[in-house]
Parts: C-alpha cells; sequence; structure tokens
C-alpha cells in the first residue's frame, strides 16, 4: 500500500516536471530519443543541439521568419 502511494508521487511528479518544461518551451529530447528508436531504427537520430534548433525553429519561426504575434 505504502509502494503504491509513493510510486502514485513518483509519477505525478514526473508528469509536473514535462508539463512545466512544456510550459516554458523546452524541448522533450528524451522522448525524442524513445520514439525515435522504437519508431524510426534505420533513420539517422538528431542529435540534442540539431533538435533543440529544430524545436526553436518550428516554435519561433527560422530561416528570417518572425513568429509571435507581433
Amino acid at each position: 500500500m505504502f509502494s503504491e502511494i509513493i510510486e502514485a508521487g513518483m509519477q505525478a511528479g514526473r508528469y509536473l516536471g514535462q508539463s512545466m518544461r512544456l510550459m516554458v518551451g523546452l524541448p522533450e529530447y528524451d522522448a525524442y530519443v524513445a520514439h525515435h528508436e522504437k519508431t524510426h531504427p534505420d533513420l539517422p537520430m538528431m542529435s540534442y543541439e540539431e533538435f533543440f534548433r529544430e524545436r526553436q525553429e518550428a516554435r519561433y519561426g527560422g530561416a528570417g521568419k518572425r513568429g509571435g504575434c507581433c
């Protein structure tokens, strides 16, 4: 019983941490790696730097594009 409560608390903490990272715009490289290994093992995987740059460009616009509302 006690171990189930501890596990539920740990899971809630993981969800909270992931939510906070997403709210401030930090990409989830670990999730990308897990997905890539599972579904695209034959394709090259981006490095963390490449992944971060790609996510920033997708979020804010790249190659001279200006993202945002103004």
